[in-house]
């Protein structure tokens, strides 16, 4: 399918979904190394991103849940501080283009709202790992796993 970061940088922007940053922030065996060049290429400026506040809530859970709020701290600056990385939050108009993505695709709610801000904030790719969003026509769906070796 060719190169990930290559691709990345056919978009003017990129939405960028949750696991993308568990990926590098947890170094997963399979992953880290692509979400790593995704996010190195992100901060040298090869492309724009874009991530919800979503992204934040999803990063914190964990760390909330073992009593270690610090560490949820720590994952919102990292991706607060990425270069070219822009953190939206959910408005009315990302309300609304969510509840069109969940009715018309059936998404859960979260998804729908990551990707409604993305599109509402000019992302015409979103890079992901959940198979199930490829469903949804209105923007290229990136599966990081289609691009491994």
């Amino acid at each position: 399918m060719g190169d990930l970061v290559d691709t990345l940088q056919r978009h003017r922007r990129v939405g960028i979904d949750t696991p993308v940053f568990v990926y590098h922030i947890e170094q997963a065996p399979r992953w880290a190394p692509s979400a790593d060049r995704v996010l190195r290429a992100l901060a040298d400026g090869q492309f724009s991103g874009v991530t919800s506040v979503i992204t934040l809530l999803e990063l914190a859970i964990r760390p909330l849940r073992l009593g270690r709020p610090e560490i949820a701290d720590t994952y919102e600056s990292l991706v607060q501080d990425i270069e070219n990385l822009a953190l939206v939050r959910i408005d009315q108009r990302v309300g609304r283009i969510g509840a069109e993505l969940r009715t018309g695709h059936g998404l859960r709610t979260p998804d729908a709202l990551q990707i409604a801000a993305c599109l509402a904030h000019g992302a015409t790719a979103f890079l992901t790992n959940d198979r199930r969003l490829r469903r949804v026509n209105e923007i290229e769906i990136l599966l990081i796993e289609e691009f491994l070796g």
